[in-house]
Parts: C-alpha cells; sequence; structure tokens
C-alpha cells in the first residue's frame, strides 16, 4: 500500500516542500530510502523502526518497505524525516488514517522511545507550508513559539509518535493553536548604555554617525581606550527592527539551530563578534551543504572585528562581495546558495604590533618593518569599504576620574530614528534602506552640492588623492549628517565633519 506524508527540507533561508511517499509490499524483510538522503536521514530506518516498537505500533514484518524522498534531485539532510516517515509507514499498513493528510506539513526528530525532538528551520518551514496552501503543521512541542509566529496557518504541537497518530486516529480530540504574532516596536532593555562610555565625544559622535546611515567603522587606538567598549553600545543607539527584518533574523537563527529555547521571534539586532582564528567558511559559511557564516548571523545587525589585523588577510578579503552585495553566495558541487548579510561592520585594531605608535603616554617599540607588515594585513580594497576611519586616543587622567554621565543611548537612539525614518522616505522607490547603500546614480540625485561645497571637495581629493570608492563614501557620509540635523542639502559643515571621518585619506593615522 502507498501513502505519501509532506515534509520540508531547507534551501538557503527558505523551505520547499518534500513530499516523503512510503510504499509497503509483501516480501523480503528490506527497507530502503531513496532520493538523495544524507546520512542522517539514510539512519532514519533504525530510529523509526525503534520508536514504533516502542509506541506500541508495529514495523510490517516480510515487508518491502521503500520510502521516496521528492523531489530526488535535491540532496535531504538532517533527522527531520524521521516523524513522517513513520506516520508515512503507519498509513501505508493501515494502523492509522490518512484522510486530511494532504492539509499537513509534518516534521520532527524521533528518539528510540519514540518521543519527539526539536529540529532546526521550523520557521521557514511553516512560512513554507503557508505557501504551499497547507490548513495545518506538525511539529515538535519546543518548537512550537517558531511555528506559532507564522499567521494562518493551524500548529499542532505533539511530544510523541503516539499523540502525532493520534491526530489522525482521533481528529476531532485536539484543537490546534492558530498562528500569528502581533507585532509591535517594544521598549528596548539593554545591558549596556552609551552614557557609561567616558570621554571620547568625538568617537561617540562618529558611531551616532555610523548607526543613522548604516556605515562601516574603522576604530584605530592604543589598548585600553575604549574600542570594544564603544562597539559593543552601537546595538543599543540602532532603531527598533521592523517585522520583515526579525522574519529573516529568526529564520536564519533557526536554520543555524541557534534560537534560544521558547523565542518565536528575534527582537533585538544581533552582534557578532567571531574570533580573530576564525575560518573563511566560519565567517562567510560553509560546509558540503552550506550553512550560514557569521555574515548572515549578523544580518540586520553588527559584525565586530576586534584586532582587525589579526585576522587571516584572505579571510578580511572575502567580506568584499558581501560588504557591497549584501548577500553572500556559497557555491559548493551539492548546491548553490545565497544568505542575505545586510550588517554593519566595525572594527578596531591597533595601530601596531604593540599597540603604541604616536601614543603620547607610553613609546612604541616596534621597528619599522614590523609596523609595514602589520598594516599591510588590511587590503586597500576592504579600507575602501570602512566609510569611517577613526581615531580613539587613550582618556586623559581627568576623563577617567569624572563622575559625570554622558549621553543616554536613548537619547541618541531617538535622533538616529528620525534620521533613518528620512532615508525610508527617500528610497521609498529605491531596493535600498539607507545611506550607505546608495549606488553613484542615487549619490548624483540625493546630493546635489552648491557651489562652495563643490570648491571644498575638489581640494579634499586634490589634497587628500582620494579614490573613486572614498569619494563616494564621504558623499554618503555628508548626507548622512545632513540628515542627522534635518537639512534637505549638504552644507560645508557637513561635508567638512564627513571629511574628519576619514582619517586615514588624511593620513592622521597610519596603518
Amino acid at each position: 500500500m502507498l501513502a505519501q506524508v509532506d515534509s520540508a527540507a531547507i534551501l538557503g533561508i527558505d523551505a520547499f516542500t518534500v513530499q516523503v511517499e512510503v510504499d509497503c509490499a509483501p516480501g523480503m524483510d528490506k527497507y530502503f530510502i531513496v532520493g538523495l538522503p544524507d546520512t542522517a536521514v539514510r539512519e532514519a530506518q533504525e530510529r523509526v523502526r525503534s520508536a514504533l516498537r516502542n509506541s506500541q505500533f508495529r514495523f510490517p514484518p516480510n515487508s518491502r518497505v521503500v520510502v521516496n524522498l521528492a523531489p530526488a534531485d535535491i540532496r535531504k539532510e538532517g533527522p527531520g524525516f524521521d516523524l513522517p516517515i513513520a506516520l508515512g509507514i503507519l498509513m501505508a499498513t493501515g494502523q492509522v488514517e490518512h484522510e486530511d493528510v494532504e492539509q499537513f506539513m509534518v516534521t520532527g526528530e524521533l528518539s528510540l522511545d519514540g518521543s519527539v525532538r526539536s529540529v532546526s528551520g521550523v520557521l521557514p518551514m511553516a512560512l513554507g507550508a503557508k505557501a504551499a496552501g497547507k490548513r495545518a503543521i506538525i511539529v515538535p512541542r519546543e518548537n512550537t513559539p517558531e511555528a506559532a509566529v507564522v499567521s494562518g496557518l493551524e500548529i499542532y504541537p505533539v511530544e510523541s509518535l503516539a499523540e502525532a497518530a493520534e491526530l489522525f486516529l482521533y481528529p476531532g480530540n485536539r484543537h490546534p493553536l492558530q498562528g500569528g504574532t502581533d507585532w509591535a516596536p517594544e521598549q528596548l532593555e539593554f545591558d549596556v548604555d552609551l552614557s557609561e562610555v567616558k570621554g571620547q565625544e568625538h568617537v561617540k559622535r562618529a558611531l551616532e554617525v555610523a548607526a543613522a546611515g548604516g556605515h562601516n567603522m574603522l576604530m584605530i587606538g592604543p589598548p585600553g581606550s575604549g574600542k570594544t567598549l564603544i562597539a559593543r553600545r552601537l546595538p543599543t543607539i540602532l532603531p527598533p527592527l521592523e517585522l520583515e527584518e526579525a522574519l529573516d533574523i529568526t529564520k536564519i537563527y533557526s536554520i543555524a539551530g541557534m534560537l534560544p529555547d521558547g523565542c518565536g521571534l528575534v527582537r533585538h539586532r544581533p552582534f557578532r563578534s567571531p574570533h580573530h582564528t576564525i575560518s573563511s567558511a566560519g565567517l562567510v559559511g560553509g560546509g558540503s551543504i552550506p550553512r550560514p557564516g557569521e555574515i548572515s548571523l549578523a544580518h540586520q545587525g553588527v559584525l565586530f572585528l576586534d584586532e582587525f589585523p589579526e585576522f587571516d588577510r584572505k579571510t578580511l578579503d572575502v567580506l568584499r562581495q558581501p560588504l557591497e552585495d549584501g548577500m553572500v553566495t556559497i557555491s559548493r558541487a551539492a548546491a548553490n546558495l545565497s544568505y542575505p548579510a545586510r550588517l554593519q561592520l566595525i572594527a578596531s585594531s591597533n595601530p601596531c604590533p604593540c599597540g603604541y605608535l604616536g601614543d603620547t603616554a607610553k613609546p612604541c617599540t616596534c621597528s619599522q618593518i614590523q609596523v609595514s607588515k602589520y598594516q599591510a594585513r588590511i587590503s586597500g580594497p576592504i579600507l575602501d569599504r570602512l566609510d569611517i576611519h577613526i581615531e580613539v586616543p587613550r582618556l586623559r587622567h581627568d576623563e577617567l576620574l569624572s563622575t559625570r554621565p554622558g549621553e543616554s543611548s536613548a537619547a541618541v537612539r531617538e535622533r538616529v530614528a528620525r534620521a533613518r525614518l528620512l532615508q525610508t522616505r527617500r528610497f521609498a522607490d529605491l531596493p535600498i534602506t539607507n545611506n550607505a547603500q546608495m549606488r553613484p546614480r542615487d549619490l548624483r540625485r540625493f546630493c546635489p552640492l552648491t557651489e562652495d561645497v563643490q570648491s571644498l571637495l575638489r581640494t579634499a581629493i586634490d589634497q587628500l588623492h582620494l579614490s573613486a570608492r572614498a569619494y563616494d563614501r564621504i558623499l554618503k557620509l555628508s548626507r548622512t549628517i545632513a540628515d542627522l540635523d534635518g537639512a534637505d542639502q549638504i552644507a560645508v559643515s557637513h561635508l567638512a565633519e564627513a571629511i574628519q571621518y576619514r582619517n586615514m585619506d588624511r593620513g592622521k593615522v597610519r596603518m
């Protein structure tokens, strides 16, 4: 007898329907799983056999059981097919009725005792079920918060194979949960605040500009000057997430198996800070079946790279395309996948190996060759993609001893939100959302310059020998600074401040 139960698999950050076809026929005692299964899927036959027996069901004796996972040309991975395979066997052997089964999508891993364990990627599966016209989805109980995010879908959480079978044996005994979430901006609460940062007023201003326009930023200074302290407070001044942004982030974390217990929807922008020993695959994603890396886990949030020159140069260079396109594409023999990577890169660096080049309090002990090698670890193209280069000097003793609190994150976030709102309206008819994403034709449209501003810009280009990319970066920064002032036109003061944030172009900081 033939039965079919629909499940789902993940491709990139989206799910596609997998038809689990089960055929049980008299013959030799054989069990086959076909349709490009990986090792975890092939091992399902032993988990399913034990789960059926320990749940008081029978595995068909003296039968040839064939399980086909269609479409057969896409590789299937993970243990999420255990539950649909088990239900398919029960339906194919007549132990469970399969009326209306085509209205369900099923996923879940089975233990040997028949209990159902959580799986990764339930949110994109639930979204895929709704897109496929399914009425309901059966999920492990631990995954209920994820599935319940999707409106217009009935959610059946189960803890065991027996409980899942009862949904079809006695359909009137269980009442589903109705999916859907009421999204509203929450009162953001953070463990840290910008007011805790002493001194460094010019750096905090640069951080505000970066947040307002979505600009990437490099901080250069000696150890202990507060670079990491400042970077960790960037999420506290970013505007709250929109629902679409939250869904994208949650899908990525769901696929990676990194959603906190009981979390249905990520409501804070992520902050990722990988160690400098990370590999290229760890940063951009990879594996035989590609998985999202740190730059995708930082989507719609912040990627902080501390000790920037300590990262392998080849690893850093893989950032070039994602920083430009907001997307990372991973090509493997098994799949060619794209993951979103619209993030803000914040990097910090010492000026030299010992960290004290140019410091007024402690002399540098590095030779010129050591300094040159250290500076050469960061390629020019990567530096060009960092809009803001800012020096973070050592704090003076009066700044360290000061007890006067600085401006709070909430106050800065309010100004940032106003500037972002202006950009949202400005780019309403374009596929961009902030000033940092502007393309050359957008610069010509949204950054007209008066004669006096053009004169200052020409002088800066001649004296600083700016590249074309640096020129674009300065215009984008000028537009953001004008937005923070609520100005329609870029003024000389806005351009002058933007030039100040290109320290490495001006030769003030050597790298």
